[in-house]
């Protein structure tokens, strides 16, 4: 089990509203280089508010986010997408994969985005779908796999550009437990290769357990599970 040192991404007084609604009140959470954390909470708690603020898709109205010595609060709009482009990597619910590209191309859009040539691109692509056990789907569109072989597809795409960490927003909330536990087997163990750190947010015990540490979000406060159990 990888226990937390320095942190690589850390936040701390985490405050957000959005109209009248309190979304954060003071959240706080930091994450290792090699490190699995899962955010925990029940539906409005605040959790999926708590890491698009730390991913840098949305801005909290007050509190600092650290990472590589940079306050993503206060870096503007630009700086923060570059950082969603190169150094952090996405897995949605849903995939979220676009439709009109074959799974190859998906996998190497990330790094066409940042200016890598198509041969190049799709070579390390191929790679990355033979490391999640679907390089047979490559020249096959989203809409004609299942969604247990789609959302393996995204976890290549959100690793292949070599991020540093991995934000995971209920990443098995789509499957069946089958496909749920090969996703999350597949994506902790490449993560943990990498030594790219993943923040998970999740409301499952059993995707949870794939997890180093878990932090409970409670009407926009955070507790470390282990001071609570």
């Amino acid at each position: 089990m990888t226990r937390p040192g320095t942190p690589l991404l850390a936040g701390s007084g985490l405050h957000k509203s959005f109209g009248q609604t309190r979304a954060l009140d003071g959240a706080a959470l930091a994450v290792s280089a090699g490190e699995v954390l899962a955010i925990m909470g029940a539906s409005g708690s605040g959790k999926s508010t708590l890491l698009h603020c730390l991913a840098g898709i949305v801005r909290p109205d007050s509190g600092s986010i650290h990472y590589g010595g940079r306050d993503l609060v206060v870096m503007d709009d630009k700086g923060r997408s570059a950082l969603r482009r190169t150094e952090f990597g996405f897995v949605f619910q849903f995939g979220q994969l676009v439709p009109e590209l074959t799974c190859l191309e998906n996998v190497a859009l990330p790094l066409r985005l940042t200016g890598a040539k198509r041969g190049p691109a799709e070579g390390k692509a191929r790679e990355w779908l033979a490391r999640l056990e679907v390089d047979n789907l490559a020249k096959r569109r989203p809409g004609d796999v299942s969604g247990g072989q789609a959302q393996r597809v995204a976890v290549a795409r959100a690793l292949v550009t070599g991020p540093k960490v991995v934000f995971a927003d209920e990443p098995t909330g789509a499957l069946d437990s089958l496909n749920g536990e090969k996703v999350m087997q597949m994506l902790t163990q490449a993560a943990r290769e990498t030594h790219a750190a993943v923040v998970l947010v999740t409301h499952e015990p059993r995707v949870a357990a794939y997890s180093d540490r878990e932090i409970v979000v409670r009407d926009g406060r955070t507790v470390d599970r282990e001071l609570v159990a």
